[in-house]
């Protein structure tokens, strides 16, 4: 099932549509490759705003619960 979400990375949000089976850095990733941000490594974990906890960006979507509009905010 592919999902709609929001990435915030360094302030910047980018919205982005993906399987919700594939892993979180896999979105991060995306983006970079898009030319949407600089090229580096994934940060390790993001926030979750509907879940309000700390995600893994090792995990798939589904394993970590994210869904449809939420809003994922890279942790430094």
């Amino acid at each position: 099932m592919f999902i709609n979400i929001t990435m915030e990375i360094k302030r910047t949000q980018h919205d982005i549509r993906i399987d919700s089976e594939q892993k979180i850095a896999a979105g991060f990733l995306t983006l970079q490759e898009a030319g949407k941000l600089p090229k580096g490594s994934c940060p390790d974990y993001f926030r979750s705003r509907l879940k309000q906890a700390p995600v893994s960006a090792y995990k798939t979507f589904a394993d970590e619960e994210i869904y449809d509009g939420d809003i994922l905010t890279a942790l430094a």
